[in-house]
């Protein structure tokens, strides 16, 4: 059944961490593995990835540079008094993932654990095997009504038929897959974001590409676009703690994978360092966004040499941490054993401090992925002052009707996470039956529009194919409903012959016949 994954994952991420930064952590507290990394003018000792993963969070806490936090709350140990983060009734901590079999002892203390998160994360086609073998019942539905339906075998040998023509490898965190219900997974909205399967693929539109948004024709430096003429995008890194099938970079995120070759964006000093240079060679750019892969795969150090980088720049006045972590492991958040958080609000009051302004932009989809560890992770955040935004993607058969985006955007803003856009699917390849026509985008905007505070409410938005940029969905120049072609202008990008250009947006031609 494996014989088509014969391409094993690659190490996509190196740690590089600033000469000038010396790291209080106990040599009791590093993983096994240690390798020296020539980087262009310096040797730097870190801890190579597992699996293209960077390494857990040591068991002891991180000695930050001033205080010490404290460890991580005993949770289970009834004496240990109430953690601050501890829910008010037993019912609304709900200890969900017990309901997956292979999780149904694990006491919370561990599953809110970052280190037993990443140790449990299940990558790569075997892993995913084992998983579903284990959690899969011996009859899966087929349709909603539950009358027909198909075996287990039948079921994962679909799933690792669609892994094999998918252009993103196969990674998901604990947290995110217990949000399943693996009772009835073909129509579960988390498995559809994250597992394909081939028998609800279509045949991608003749204008689908890896690149459809044009990135690396828009990078003056590897791993650096620069398409707005204030704001340009930074990647450091082409890892994240879950891939998504529909991923907008699958060009450079994640492993290769049997259909895809990865432009990886190693985290090498270099290759930052002239990211760097560049941003600050240029006086009109304000605005930074760093991303990648995931600025959850950055250690805490590298996000706070970036952080400082940016803001010791003069021209850069604002930016953005972009991160599916809160949506996928929101536990690492109120992990105090783990040092990302602590470095997180650290650069935003330091950036605070310098008169700039810094947030997380993060990526919720479905109202299923937002859990009480979802609330009390950015609660905790909101107490420390920083912001944090989330960015969706319209998707079929997962938020695209009217109350399934409603209620999402509600939840997110009653845990103080602004919603900021809800993304048209990009045109990239193999995701044709996650695809809607733009009618669908217009519609739920219009219904939505006045039924939540204008603070609260998104932007609806295409990011036009060929590089154009973002654009509001209701300002198309035209929309044909019969050929599905939409077309937009975007007078502020300019440059590489995009003055007066016409950018056309593309319905999916075809849709599986699959009961969704």
């Amino acid at each position: 059944m494996l014989s088509g994954f014969s391409r094993s994952g690659r190490l996509l991420a190196k740690a590089v961490i600033a000469p000038q930064l010396t790291l209080a952590r106990s040599a009791a507290s590093l993983p096994r593995l240690q390798a020296q990394v020539l980087d262009h003018d310096s040797r730097v000792s870190i801890t190579p990835p597992s699996g293209g993963i960077y390494p857990p969070p040591p068991e002891r806490p991180i000695v930050r540079e001033v205080g010490t936090p404290s460890p991580a709350f005993p949770l289970d140990d009834p004496d240990a008094g109430s953690p601050p983060f501890a829910p008010a009734d037993n019912e609304e901590r709900d200890e969900f993932w017990r309901k997956v079999p292979i999780w149904e002892t694990v006491p919370a203390k561990d599953f809110l654990s970052y280190r037993w998160s990443v140790a449990n994360t299940v990558q790569g086609p075997a892993k995913l095997l084992k998983f579903l073998q284990a959690v899969i019942p011996e009859q899966v539905p087929l349709d909603k009504s539950g009358t027909r339906t198909q075996t287990r075998e039948q079921f994962i040998k679909d799933v690792l038929d669609g892994v094999a023509a998918a252009t993103m490898a196969i990674r998901m965190t604990p947290y995110i897959l217990s949000r399943v219900n693996w009772q009835d997974p073909r129509h579960d909205p988390i498995v559809r974001q994250f597992l394909p399967m081939k028998s609800i693929m279509v045949p991608d539109h003749p204008k689908l590409a890896l690149d459809s948004l044009h990135e690396e024709a828009d990078s003056p430096v590897k791993g650096l676009v620069h398409r707005y003429p204030d704001k340009a995008l930074f990647l450091p890194t082409s890892v994240c703690p879950t891939y998504c099938m529909f991923c907008t970079r699958s060009y450079a995120v994640g492993a290769d994978t049997d259909t895809v070759t990865k432009a990886s964006l190693k985290p090498t000093r270099k290759r930052w360092e002239e990211a760097f240079a560049y941003i600050e060679s240029q006086p009109g750019l304000q605005d930074i966004v760093v991303s990648g892969g995931d600025s959850y795969y950055l250690q805490p150090e590298q996000l706070r040499l970036i952080g400082e980088r940016l803001i010791g720049m003069p021209n850069i006045k604002r930016f953005r941490f972009a991160s599916k972590g809160l949506a996928v492991a929101p536990s690492r958040v109120l992990d105090e054993s783990d040092g990302w958080v602590n470095a997180l609000i650290d650069i935003s009051n330091q950036a605070k401090k310098a008169g700039k302004a810094m947030a997380w932009h993060t990526h919720f989809n479905h109202p299923n992925e937002i859990s009480w560890i979802t609330s009390k992770a950015s609660q905790k955040l909101f107490e420390a002052g920083v912001m944090v935004r989330n960015q969706a993607v319209l998707l079929r058969g997962v938020n695209d009707d009217y109350e399934t985006m409603s209620t999402l955007i509600r939840r997110l803003a009653d845990n103080n996470i602004f919603p900021y856009y809800v993304y048209q699917c990009d045109m990239v390849e193999k995701v044709e039956h996650l695809r809607t026509p733009l009618q669908t985008i217009l519609d739920i905007e219009a219904k939505m529009r006045g039924s939540i505070a204008g603070f609260m409410m998104p932007s609806f938005v295409v990011d036009l194919p060929g590089g154009g940029g973002k654009r509001l969905a209701c300002s198309f120049q035209s929309y044909d409903r019969d050929s599905g072609v939409s077309t937009y202008t975007a007078p502020a990008v300019t440059g590489r012959d995009k003055e007066n250009k016409i950018y056309e947006y593309y319905d999916p031609v075809s849709q599986s016949t699959e009961t969704v």
